[in-house]
């Protein structure tokens, strides 16, 4: 395992020496990270929390960790021997991966010593924004297609690491395989892939080519057919071979179209495909698709099994950042939590103090989420009676909830420096997105202006936050 401790920003450890200095450095703390809103963002699918506990457990400054730190000239001797023996102690507290979180909820709390809490807040938020924010594109590809989605885009990541943790949470979105070998032993998800245009340009001609293939893989062949011309020759050649394998006692798989009309041509192949006796066959297509391209052409009619999406699920082209944050909530004096909240002129950028939970209200009639409210920690949400909740800013927008049930999001997945349980195999992340999408309506989590889901603040909580905004952050 990587010792990724010097993953951080700079002024991690320059605040951690100056906290040194200062005998504040094992003050305890606690840290939330949430997300803002985006117009693109209507809801997302938390992940990256597994490489959150990797991270944390293995936590250390080896000795060319401190040498290159010496080599800097700006910390002391006495913080670097305090920094030879540092290990994560703390406490995180958050959502499940597959989770679907809304913004300024807190999915995820760090607990422990300030220097601990501060140095490790650039690494989490490099894990958790970047596989929350591939999840969530994944999902909503998935959601467009209907299924079949499979990853494509390791050549169009923005490095191997991107690629490959890319790859696990599009799995936690939906999809159902990966072109990426690595991560797929990694992970224990399927693989998948064929050929390349290169494979059919190097025989003499694209029978040869198909036949080649057909040859190697007779279990398993499916060809790709836009090279040179995919109705004329492509799908004929397609075809051609597809006979052959059968007469061997074999049975094709499909062809994938890779570019052109892609509705037009899927509809015009699948005719072919089953006017020569292989209406089984997939048909495959890929090229540059996004869930605004996959929804188009399913409307067009196009008659395509799965999916091969690259570049703009890897890259979640059009939100190529979450923007999830990490703010100072709280800290203990003499065992005494002193809630902390950060203002600015932007209301939007106003944190919520203290130390705080989640709990999603369901109506118990339909086992539809109504909204997620956000209560101080040591609230119980009481499900006996009615609840009215009201919106955080706009105050008059109330309702009053009855007949529901709550869920408390968020449990303790480290304590004392080490992991609460066992990893939890991606399937399994992937069936828990699926179910608790269920539980939504799809007027809030469609594609196109969906409705505004809840995320509330309890009154405790929305009296505290007032309270020290009108006392410019102090109690």
């Amino acid at each position: 395992m990587r010792n990724l401790t010097l993953l951080t920003d700079l002024y991690q450890l320059t605040m951690g020496q100056g906290y040194f200095n200062e005998g504040r450095h094992e003050q305890l703390a606690a840290f939330d990270v949430f997300f803002r809103p985006n117009k693109l963002i209507t809801y997302s699918v938390a992940a990256g929390m597994e490489q959150v506990l990797d991270y944390l457990e293995n936590l250390h400054f080896s000795e060319e960790d401190l040498a290159y730190l010496r080599s800097l000239g700006i910390f002391s001797e006495e913080f670097l021997a305090y920094l030879a023996d540092l290990r994560f102690t703390g406490r995180v507290t958050a959502v499940r991966e597959g989770e679907i979180v809304f913004p300024y909820e807190p999915i995820l709390t760090v607990t422990a010593p300030m220097i601990q809490a501060q140095l490790v807040e650039t690494a989490i938020l490099t894990f958790v924004n970047h596989q929350t924010l591939i999840a969530t594109k994944a999902a909503k590809i998935v959601d467009a297609a209907g299924g079949g989605v499979m990853e494509f885009g390791l050549r169009r990541a923005q490095g191997a690491d991107a690629g490959i943790y890319g790859a696990r949470a599009a799995m936690i979105g939906g999809c159902v395989g990966t072109s990426n070998v690595y991560a797929g032993k990694l992970f224990n998800v399927p693989v998948s892939g064929t050929m390349a245009h290169s494979w059919v340009m190097n025989f003499p001609t694209e029978l040869e080519a198909f036949r080649a293939y057909a040859r190697s893989f007779p279990d398993g062949c499916l060809l790709l057919v836009d090279t040179y011309d995919t109705l004329r020759s492509g799908v004929p050649h397609a075809i051609e071979v597809f006979k052959e394998l059968r007469a061997a006692g074999h049975e094709p798989k499909g062809i994938r179209l890779d570019s052109g009309d892609l509705a037009y041509l899927s509809k015009e192949a699948r005719k072919m495909l089953d006017a020569a006796g292989f209406p089984n066959a997939v048909i495959c297509a890929s090229g540059d698709l996004d869930e605004y391209s996959v929804a188009s052409l399913k409307e067009q009619g196009a008659k395509i099994d799965s999916w091969g999406i690259g570049t703009k699920l890897i890259t979640s082209a059009d939100l190529p950042a979450l923007g999830g944050v990490y703010k100072l909530a709280a800290v203990f004096e003499n065992g005494k939590e002193i809630p902390k909240i950060k203002l600015s002129d932007t209301t939007e950028k106003i944190t919520n103090p203290g130390m705080k939970e989640v709990y999603r209200l369901y109506d118990r009639a339909t086992d539809k989420a109504i909204a997620d409210y956000i209560v101080r920690a040591d609230e119980v949400v009481d499900e006996g009676g009615p609840l009215e909740i009201f919106h955080p800013v706009d105050t008059w927008k109330r309702m009053t909830v009855t007949n529901f049930r709550a869920r408390r999001l968020r449990s303790v997945i480290m304590e004392n420096g080490k992991r609460t349980s066992d990893m939890v195999p991606l399937s399994e992340i992937a069936a828990y997105f699926r179910e608790e999408k269920g539980r939504f309506w799809e007027e809030y989590t469609r594609r196109d202006l969906p409705h505004i889901y809840k995320v509330d603040l309890s009154p405790a909580l929305h009296a505290l936050k007032t309270e020290m905004v009108k006392k410019k952050g102090t109690l």
